[in-house]
Protein backbone atom coordinates (compact mmCIF):
# COMPACT_ATOMS: atom_id res chain seq x y z
CA UNK A 1 0.00 0.00 0.00
CA UNK A 2 2.03 2.73 -1.34
CA UNK A 3 2.32 6.36 0.44
CA UNK A 4 1.19 8.69 -2.06
CA UNK A 5 1.38 12.66 -1.41
CA UNK A 6 -1.68 15.17 -3.46
CA UNK A 7 -2.36 18.96 -3.20
CA UNK A 8 -5.16 19.73 -1.33
CA UNK A 9 -6.50 23.04 -0.49
CA UNK A 10 -4.09 23.85 2.04
CA UNK A 11 -1.04 22.46 0.97
CA UNK A 12 0.13 18.97 0.78
CA UNK A 13 -2.05 15.83 1.71
CA UNK A 14 -0.94 12.81 2.70
CA UNK A 15 -2.33 9.37 1.95
CA UNK A 16 -2.11 5.68 1.40
CA UNK A 17 -3.43 4.53 -2.02
CA UNK A 18 -3.97 0.36 -3.32
CA UNK A 19 -4.61 0.36 -7.05
CA UNK A 20 -7.29 -1.57 -8.42
CA UNK A 21 -7.50 -5.14 -10.71
CA UNK A 22 -8.39 -3.98 -14.25
CA UNK A 23 -8.52 -1.01 -16.55
CA UNK A 24 -12.16 -0.46 -14.91
CA UNK A 25 -11.60 -1.10 -11.27
CA UNK A 26 -14.04 0.56 -9.18
CA UNK A 27 -12.91 3.19 -6.80
CA UNK A 28 -13.46 4.06 -2.80
CA UNK A 29 -12.34 6.83 -0.78
CA UNK A 30 -12.16 6.19 3.29
CA UNK A 31 -12.28 8.99 5.43
CA UNK A 32 -11.11 9.01 9.26
CA UNK A 33 -12.50 10.43 12.39
CA UNK A 34 -12.47 13.63 14.26
CA UNK A 35 -8.60 14.98 13.51
CA UNK A 36 -9.09 16.79 16.95
CA UNK A 37 -9.88 13.57 18.86
CA UNK A 38 -6.98 11.20 17.73
CA UNK A 39 -8.57 10.68 14.27
CA UNK A 40 -6.39 10.02 11.76
CA UNK A 41 -6.33 7.25 8.29
CA UNK A 42 -4.63 4.83 10.37
CA UNK A 43 -7.71 4.45 12.70
CA UNK A 44 -8.43 0.68 12.62
CA UNK A 45 -11.73 0.60 11.50
CA UNK A 46 -11.02 3.22 7.91
CA UNK A 47 -8.36 0.46 7.82
CA UNK A 48 -10.51 -2.35 7.96
CA UNK A 49 -12.83 -0.66 5.38
CA UNK A 50 -9.40 0.15 3.46
CA UNK A 51 -8.54 -3.50 3.98
CA UNK A 52 -12.70 -4.79 2.66
CA UNK A 53 -11.87 -2.65 -0.79
CA UNK A 54 -8.74 -3.42 -1.78
CA UNK A 55 -9.36 -6.94 -1.17
CA UNK A 56 -12.53 -6.63 -3.58
CA UNK A 57 -10.19 -4.60 -6.32
CA UNK A 58 -10.97 -1.33 -5.92
CA UNK A 59 -8.48 1.14 -6.44
CA UNK A 60 -8.48 2.75 -2.56
CA UNK A 61 -7.42 5.75 -1.22
CA UNK A 62 -7.46 6.79 2.47
CA UNK A 63 -5.56 9.68 3.59
CA UNK A 64 -5.00 12.29 6.39
CA UNK A 65 -7.43 15.61 6.29
CA UNK A 66 -5.76 18.76 6.87
CA UNK A 67 -3.30 19.38 9.92
CA UNK A 68 -2.74 15.45 10.87
CA UNK A 69 0.04 13.32 9.91
CA UNK A 70 1.68 14.93 7.52
CA UNK A 71 -1.12 16.53 5.85
CA UNK A 72 -0.19 20.12 5.89
CA UNK A 73 -3.14 23.43 7.62
CA UNK A 74 -5.12 23.24 10.50
CA UNK A 75 -8.39 21.67 11.33
CA UNK A 76 -10.86 23.82 9.91
CA UNK A 77 -14.45 22.43 11.54
CA UNK A 78 -15.76 20.13 8.72
CA UNK A 79 -15.60 22.69 5.66
CA UNK A 80 -12.25 22.45 4.71
CA UNK A 81 -12.15 18.88 5.39
CA UNK A 82 -14.71 18.30 3.01
CA UNK A 83 -12.52 20.39 0.54
CA UNK A 84 -10.09 17.95 1.28
CA UNK A 85 -12.03 15.16 0.76
CA UNK A 86 -13.44 16.22 -2.68
CA UNK A 87 -9.88 16.97 -3.91
CA UNK A 88 -9.12 13.46 -2.81
CA UNK A 89 -11.62 12.16 -4.61
CA UNK A 90 -10.08 14.57 -7.69
CA UNK A 91 -6.95 12.44 -7.27
CA UNK A 92 -8.14 8.99 -6.92
CA UNK A 93 -10.50 9.52 -10.30
CA UNK A 94 -7.86 11.29 -11.80
CA UNK A 95 -5.46 7.89 -11.56
CA UNK A 96 -8.53 5.79 -12.22
CA UNK A 97 -10.42 7.35 -15.58
CA UNK A 98 -12.30 4.46 -16.57
CA UNK A 99 -13.81 3.81 -13.11
CA UNK A 100 -17.01 1.72 -13.16
CA UNK A 101 -17.97 3.04 -10.43
CA UNK A 102 -17.08 4.93 -7.28
CA UNK A 103 -17.98 4.75 -3.43
CA UNK A 104 -17.04 6.59 -0.58
CA UNK A 105 -16.63 5.26 3.09
CA UNK A 106 -16.57 7.01 6.25
CA UNK A 107 -16.23 6.65 10.07
CA UNK A 108 -17.86 9.03 12.54
CA UNK A 109 -16.60 12.67 11.59
CA UNK A 110 -15.36 11.22 8.37
CA UNK A 111 -19.25 9.31 7.75
CA UNK A 112 -20.24 13.27 8.08
CA UNK A 113 -17.90 14.47 5.70
CA UNK A 114 -18.74 11.70 3.32
CA UNK A 115 -22.18 12.18 3.23
CA UNK A 116 -21.70 15.78 2.38
CA UNK A 117 -19.48 14.88 -0.60
CA UNK A 118 -22.10 12.46 -1.48
CA UNK A 119 -24.38 15.32 -2.06
CA UNK A 120 -21.81 16.61 -4.60
CA UNK A 121 -20.43 14.74 -6.36
CA UNK A 122 -22.73 12.64 -8.37
CA UNK A 123 -21.25 10.26 -10.01
CA UNK A 124 -20.59 8.45 -6.42
CA UNK A 125 -22.82 5.56 -6.93
CA UNK A 126 -22.60 3.88 -2.97
CA UNK A 127 -21.62 4.61 0.24
CA UNK A 128 -20.84 3.01 3.96
CA UNK A 129 -21.31 5.16 6.45
CA UNK A 130 -20.08 4.01 10.30
CA UNK A 131 -21.29 5.22 13.14
CA UNK A 132 -22.40 8.81 11.73
CA UNK A 133 -22.53 11.83 14.59
CA UNK A 134 -26.57 12.59 14.14
CA UNK A 135 -26.22 13.25 17.81
CA UNK A 136 -23.27 15.78 17.17
CA UNK A 137 -23.96 17.01 13.53
CA UNK A 138 -26.69 18.34 11.35
CA UNK A 139 -27.91 15.73 8.10
CA UNK A 140 -30.46 17.63 7.00
CA UNK A 141 -28.48 18.25 4.27
CA UNK A 142 -29.59 14.36 2.86
CA UNK A 143 -32.69 16.19 1.32
CA UNK A 144 -33.04 13.93 -0.64
CA UNK A 145 -30.09 11.46 0.00
CA UNK A 146 -29.18 10.91 -3.60
CA UNK A 147 -27.56 7.31 -3.38
CA UNK A 148 -28.32 4.09 -1.71
CA UNK A 149 -25.66 2.84 1.11
CA UNK A 150 -25.49 1.01 4.09
CA UNK A 151 -25.04 2.54 7.57
CA UNK A 152 -23.69 0.40 10.48
CA UNK A 153 -24.30 1.07 14.04
CA UNK A 154 -23.06 0.00 17.36
CA UNK A 155 -25.16 -1.15 19.75
CA UNK A 156 -23.49 0.32 22.68
CA UNK A 157 -21.68 3.73 21.33
CA UNK A 158 -21.03 5.58 24.42
CA UNK A 159 -20.46 8.22 21.99
CA UNK A 160 -23.61 8.32 18.98
CA UNK A 161 -26.32 7.00 20.78
CA UNK A 162 -28.24 4.26 19.12
CA UNK A 163 -31.31 6.52 19.05
CA UNK A 164 -30.23 9.27 17.12
CA UNK A 165 -28.35 7.35 14.23
CA UNK A 166 -32.15 5.29 13.96
CA UNK A 167 -34.25 7.98 13.35
CA UNK A 168 -31.74 9.51 10.74
CA UNK A 169 -32.20 6.01 9.27
CA UNK A 170 -35.93 5.95 9.45
CA UNK A 171 -35.54 9.47 7.49
CA UNK A 172 -33.81 8.33 5.16
CA UNK A 173 -35.96 5.23 4.59
CA UNK A 174 -38.83 7.53 3.97
CA UNK A 175 -37.59 8.51 0.91
CA UNK A 176 -37.79 7.20 -2.91
CA UNK A 177 -35.94 5.91 -5.60
CA UNK A 178 -33.16 4.32 -3.16
CA UNK A 179 -32.78 2.10 -0.06
CA UNK A 180 -30.62 2.19 3.03
CA UNK A 181 -29.52 -0.59 5.31
CA UNK A 182 -28.84 -0.36 8.76
CA UNK A 183 -26.94 -2.71 10.75
CA UNK A 184 -26.69 -2.40 13.85
CA UNK A 185 -23.83 -4.53 15.84
CA UNK A 186 -24.85 -5.93 19.26
CA UNK A 187 -22.25 -4.89 21.85
CA UNK A 188 -20.17 -2.50 19.90
CA UNK A 189 -19.00 0.76 21.24
CA UNK A 190 -18.23 3.70 19.06
CA UNK A 191 -15.17 2.49 18.21
CA UNK A 192 -16.09 -1.41 17.68
CA UNK A 193 -13.01 -2.32 19.82
CA UNK A 194 -14.35 -5.90 20.19
CA UNK A 195 -16.45 -6.29 16.55
CA UNK A 196 -14.84 -5.02 14.30
CA UNK A 197 -15.30 -8.55 12.49
CA UNK A 198 -18.85 -8.13 12.84
CA UNK A 199 -18.47 -4.75 11.14
CA UNK A 200 -16.46 -6.68 8.37
CA UNK A 201 -18.78 -8.80 7.85
CA UNK A 202 -21.77 -6.48 7.55
CA UNK A 203 -19.68 -4.64 5.31
CA UNK A 204 -18.71 -7.78 3.23
CA UNK A 205 -22.15 -8.78 2.77
CA UNK A 206 -23.93 -5.85 1.56
CA UNK A 207 -20.88 -5.27 -1.14
CA UNK A 208 -21.50 -8.98 -1.78
CA UNK A 209 -25.23 -7.92 -2.17
CA UNK A 210 -25.24 -4.55 -3.89
CA UNK A 211 -22.30 -3.95 -6.09
CA UNK A 212 -23.18 -5.48 -9.09
CA UNK A 213 -26.06 -4.18 -8.95
CA UNK A 214 -25.41 -0.23 -8.23
CA UNK A 215 -22.55 -0.58 -10.57
CA UNK A 216 -24.88 -1.59 -13.33
CA UNK A 217 -27.57 1.35 -12.37
CA UNK A 218 -25.12 3.95 -13.00
CA UNK A 219 -24.11 2.74 -16.21
CA UNK A 220 -27.30 3.03 -17.09
CA UNK A 221 -28.06 6.37 -15.54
Amino acid sequence: MPEVIFNGPEGRLEGRYQHGKGPTAPIALLLHPHPQHGGTMNNKVVYALYQIFAQRGFSVLRFNFRGVGRSQGVFDRGEGELSDAASALDWLQSYNENARACWIAGFSFGAWIGMQLLMRRPEISGFISVAPPANLYDFSFLAPCPSSGLVVQGKSDEIVPEGSVKKLIDKLQNQRDIEIEYALIEGANHFFATQLDQLSLSVHDYLNRHTDTQQAGKKAS
